[in-house]
């Protein structure tokens, strides 16, 4: 038996606005959209997915789940999604080499060190 991963599900209060977010900073596109769901991919047909879907109840605590991203500039990248919204976080994680993010509904994100050529 074999498993296809299709998508990542976030819970958010306001899934469009959150996946518009996220498809901004990804450069990703919508594939699907109505009130209580939208869904981005890097392109059409293309997994896996992020499905933004309505929760009524805020965001509690550390994330269990989250999300890094590997950009060829660290401190470029860092600077352009603060730019869109994101904001720095301590959740702990001291000194490192990556940086701690959350989205504008607070999920931690990571953008780890550039790329070595």
């Amino acid at each position: 038996m074999a498993l296809t991963w299709e998508q990542v599900v976030v819970h958010a209060l306001d899934p469009v606005a959150l996946g518009r977010w996220w498809a901004e900073a990804l450069g990703w596109v919508v594939v699907y959209s109505d009130d209580d769901e939208f869904e981005i991919r890097p392109e059409p047909g293309r997994q896996p997915a992020l499905d933004f879907v309505r929760v009524d109840e805020p965001k509690q605590g550390k994330s269990r789940l989250h999300l890094d991203f590997r950009p060829d500039d660290q401190d470029a990248e860092v600077a352009r999604l603060l730019g869109l919204g994101a904001q720095r976080v301590d959740i702990g994680q001291g000194e490192q080499s990556w940086v701690v993010l959350a989205d504008p509904e607070g999920n931690e994100f990571c953008v780890l060190a550039g790329r070595v050529s």
